[in-house]
C-alpha cells in the first residue's frame, strides 16, 4: 500500500482529520481529536506508526518482519508498520482499523455519542 493509499483509506474512517501538529514531515491521523496513525512524508522507506492492543502486538512481531515496537512511540502500545514490502493491503487495513477502533474505545462517552452523529449523518 503506497501513501496516497493509506491516506485516503484513513479519511475514509467516520471523524478523521489529517494534520501535521509536530512539523511539516509528520502526517498524523486523528479520530475525534485522538490519534491512531502517523508516518513520516521523508524517510526513505513508507512505515506507518499504528496502535495496538499489547498482547496482539507481541504476536504481530513475533510474526512478521514487518512489524517492530513504535519508533519514538509507547512500545508497548504502538507499532511501526513497513507499508511497501510483503503485506496483503487488506493485512494493512485490518491493522489501521484495529488502531482506529482501540483509539475510538476510548473516547469518553459524549465524544462516542459525536461520533455515532457522524456516523449516521454519512
Amino acid at each position: 500500500m503506497n501513501i496516497e493509499d493509506f491516506r485516503i483509506y484513513c479519511l475514509s474512517k467516520t471523524g478523521t482529520e489529517e494534520c501535521l501538529p509536530f512539523d511539516e514531515n509528520t502526517l498524523v491521523f486523528k479520530v475525534m481529536g485522538k490519534m491512531f496513525a502517523l508516518t513520516s512524508l521523508e524517510k526513505e522507506e513508507f512505515t506507518v506508526n499504528l496502535k495496538c492492543d499489547p498482547d496482539k502486538s507481541l504476536e504481530l512481531r513475533e510474526s512478521y518482519d514487518e512489524v517492530q515496537p513504535g519508533y519514538h512511540m509507547n512500545k508497548k502500545h504502538w507499532n511501526t508498520v513497513a507499508f511497501e514490502r510483503s503485506l496483503r493491503d487488506s493485512f494493512l487495513k485490518e491493522l489501521i482499523d484495529h488502531s482506529y477502533n482501540l483509539v475510538v474505545k476510548g473516547l469518553t462517552k459524549k465524544v462516542k455519542a459525536e461520533l455515532e452523529l457522524l456516523k449516521e449523518m454519512g
